[in-house]
């Protein structure tokens, strides 16, 4: 398969991040290594998305912290980012809603037009709309210089990195691209698939299962259009819990299960052992958290009572 016949992916994981993990990082890892290995999927990059304060969560730390954590934890990484815009928002926002909003800034952003699950492969799904100045880089009939999924890559990811969180962690507040900005005529590419994938760990694919947890509306969006990339948790049966549930087993060709990493060291780690483990002072938490974070997390004292 070509590269540009490849599927493209941007990454997205919400979650409370409360603190962020190794093992959140590790997720990200293991799903871009897992889709590149099938051959059909080019990840170009990921997105961390805490949730709102509002979310209700006994123990859940202010967003501001968060969000700084997450920052600090990947603020290394070429590829993942912290977006704010769910915690920005006057109430707490389900992950179908999280997922359609950078769906839509995406398209706003790049020019480029999303496709779900069911948008038929011969469809273009990047392109130019048809009353716009001639595409750059091509010219006349010089097929050379025609776009292909490096460019399109390097437009999408400098794209991301401007929607997305990139300021330093000792900023008060985070920034996020204006969505009524101008960046500039689209490019025509390739006939090249762009998708937005939710990616989770196997215990919020088995809340799908919970009776009245999920609307069914948002199930369908979520797994039938979106999709989904599992990576398995402290030894979860993933193909039992699809089993469990009507959505689940519906859309089953939409969620792809990273294989081989349930017995991995970072599947275990959890935000809920890292919180008891600085509350008891365990020199484990080394081994949960990034160097980074548990500095901020003792400036801060946070987590370090039970009381959060």
């Amino acid at each position: 398969m070509t590269e540009n016949a490849k599927t493209h992916v941007i990454l997205l994981s919400c979650g409370s991040f409360n603190p962020i993990t190794k093992g959140h990082i590790h997720m990200f890892e293991k799903a871009r290594e897992h889709l590149h290995k099938t051959g059909r999927f080019i990840v170009i990059g990921g997105i961390i998305s805490p949730v709102h304060d509002s979310y209700g969560k006994p123990g859940l730390v202010r967003s501001k912290h968060r969000l700084t954590m997450c920052q600090l934890a990947v603020q290394y990484s070429d590829w993942i980012r912290v977006d704010p815009w769910e915690c920005y928002q006057h109430t707490w926002q389900t992950t179908c809603s999280v997922l359609e909003h950078h769906r839509d800034l995406m398209k706003r952003v790049t020019g480029c037009i999303l496709s779900n699950v069911n948008t038929p492969s011969s469809t273009p799904v990047i392109g130019q709309p048809q009353n716009q100045a001639p595409p750059i880089y091509q010219t006349h009939n010089n097929v050379a210089n025609k776009p292909s999924a490096v460019k399109l890559l390097g437009k999408v990811s400098e794209s991301l990195g401007k929607m997305c969180c990139v300021v330093r962690p000792h900023m008060d507040r985070f920034t996020f691209i204006d969505e009524n900005a101008n960046l500039g005529p689209a490019v025509r590419y390739e006939e090249i698939e762009l998708r937005i994938l939710l990616l989770c760990g196997s215990d919020l694919l088995e809340s799908f299962c919970i009776p009245g947890l999920w609307k069914d509306s948002d199930m369908e969006v979520i797994v039938g259009d979106f999709g989904i990339v599992v990576v398995p948790r402290d030894g979860a049966d993933t193909e039992r819990i699809m089993n469990h549930s009507s959505v689940l087993r519906k859309h089953k060709d939409n969620i792809v299960v990273v294989k081989g990493d349930v017995n991995h060291p970072m599947s275990i780690v959890s935000s809920t052992k890292s919180r008891l483990a600085l509350q008891h002072g365990d020199g484990h938490v080394v081994e949960y958290l990034n160097q980074p974070v548990i500095d901020y997390i003792l400036q801060t004292q946070l987590y370090i009572t039970a009381s959060g």
